[in-house]
């Protein structure tokens, strides 16, 4: 009986041990929830009104949650904006700068480089506010932009940078470096960040032809070739027919 008794009493404990367990798990997901919905709420609201016309009364009625969880998961208005900045680029950072194998040759790297940043910037299905809210963080340069890049922009330019060290001849400017990699950046960004005016301008097929490999193919000839490390994109016309 004994035994008995102690199996039954280990038993219950198991029971209300897993139930409290499965309560708090429970728990925590809910919370977790809200948060995410606070967080994509306030990512729709930040990216169409911007952080001073943005309110949390709003921001909360998009998110279906009350004023105080705000306070709760953020303390005010400005944490949670510096959060939704960095949620919206933390799938971006996650990426890394590739480690490429010593004796890599740098034509090599650049490739990589423009293949990463075209990646990163790829529409990927992900709620379009963060594509706006980015837009407008550049134009604006708040605080919690300057955050951003100093956690993901940042360092992306110090690698190509590096990249640019291997190609480029010593007596180059920093001046000059900077516009060059500026150049390859905005080679990028036009197809990822302004993919709906490309889309536009040449049309649904073509559009659709512009996937991953061939903008990272064209990308890479075409700023190699500027740079006198690659052949012409397109070979120049001849002396006659230039002058027909």
């Amino acid at each position: 009986m004994i035994a008995i008794k102690q199996t039954f009493a280990s038993n219950d404990c198991s029971f209300q041990e897993a139930a409290a367990f499965s309560e708090d798990t429970s728990m925590a997901e809910r919370l977790d929830d809200t948060r995410v919905r606070l967080l994509e709420a306030a990512g729709e609201v930040f990216a169409e009104k911007g952080f001073q016309a943005a309110t949390v009364r709003e921001i909360c009625r998009r998110a279906a949650a009350s004023v105080a969880a705000v306070n709760y998961y953020f303390g005010d208005k400005h944490r949670l904006y510096e959060e939704v900045m960095r949620y919206a680029h933390r799938s971006f950072a996650e990426r890394g700068i590739p480690q490429w194998p010593p004796g890599t040759p740098a034509e090599e790297k650049l490739r990589g480089f423009i293949e990463l940043m075209l990646a990163d910037m790829e529409y990927d299905g992900s709620p379009t506010w963060r594509r706006r809210l980015m837009m407008r963080e550049m134009a604006e340069r708040t605080e919690a932009c300057l955050s951003a890049m100093r956690a993901f922009i940042q360092p992306r330019k110090e690698a190509l940078g590096a990249i640019l060290g291997e190609i480029l001849p010593p007596d180059v400017s920093d001046a000059d470096r900077n516009l060059i990699a500026f150049s390859i950046i905005s080679q990028c960004m036009v197809h990822r960040i302004h993919w709906p005016v490309v889309k536009l301008m040449v049309g649904d097929d073509m559009f659709r032809s512009f996937d991953l490999a061939r903008l990272t193919d064209h990308i890479s000839r075409f700023s190699l070739a500027a740079l006198g490390c690659g052949p012409p994109v397109v070979e120049p016309a001849s002396a006659e027919r230039a002058a027909i």
